[in-house]
């Protein structure tokens, strides 16, 4: 039996976001191929997802010094806390699903904000007299995303972002299965919309069947 986590940053849902739709039209083919699979749905903008600040690293130069946990305050306590649950729940997983809009050639800033979270030297990489080595040798990932116009390809490839940081980030972790979908063109071309959609989506049912 395998974990995964659904990971969605978007504010709208399947019946607003194209992306979401993907997403949900993946998610529950993969329940119905992997029925004992234990899918665990976080919402990130649901979720409270720390942002790393002045208490964080306060709390965590506490730690590296020797004080225990119970030696932080009020806000160091409840900030490093929940960031090590954030961290432990991806570790403990073994696959991992991003769903994402397409904001200003990238992706919402909360999700960055979790990324920060589980980015932790000894979980999910470490450091090595040859460099960082990535800890997650045995995941995989996949990153769905809705973009109105085409940045796989063409002139605007190089302004994109969101998948590319993510691809660096799932390297950097040592995550060796990283794949895409992405719904591309629909507020380019609102003709092909719907069409645009339905392709996407059937890919994703194609993809649940073998990830």
């Amino acid at each position: 039996m395998a974990k995964v986590l659904y990971i969605t940053a978007h504010p709208h849902d399947d019946t607003q976001s194209y992306s979401m739709a993907v997403g949900k039209a993946f998610i529950d083919t993969y329940k119905e191929v992997n029925p004992n699979d234990e899918i665990v749905n976080i919402d990130l903008y649901k979720e409270n997802i720390p942002h790393i600040d002045v208490d964080v690293f306060s709390g965590w130069g506490k730690l590296q010094s020797g004080k225990g946990f119970e030696e932080l305050s009020s806000d160091e306590k409840t900030k490093v806390g929940r960031l090590s649950e954030l961290c432990e729940q991806f570790i403990s997983a073994d696959k991992y699903v991003f769903v994402t809009p397409f904001w200003n050639f990238s992706f919402p800033p909360i999700l960055k904000a979790y990324i920060d979270a589980v980015s932790v030297a000894g979980k999910t990489f470490k450091y090595t007299e040859k460099g960082p080595v990535g800890l997650l040798t045995d995941k995989k990932a996949l990153h769905i995303q809705a973009r109105g116009g085409i940045y796989s390809e063409g002139p605007a490839a190089a302004m994109e972002m969101g998948h590319r940081y993510l691809n660096v980030i799932m390297q950097f972790f040592g995550v060796p299965s990283f794949e895409g979908i992405f719904v591309e063109g629909h507020a380019a071309m609102p003709d092909k919309a719907q069409e645009i959609k339905e392709n996407a989506i059937a890919r994703a049912k194609d993809l649940a069947h073998s990830f």
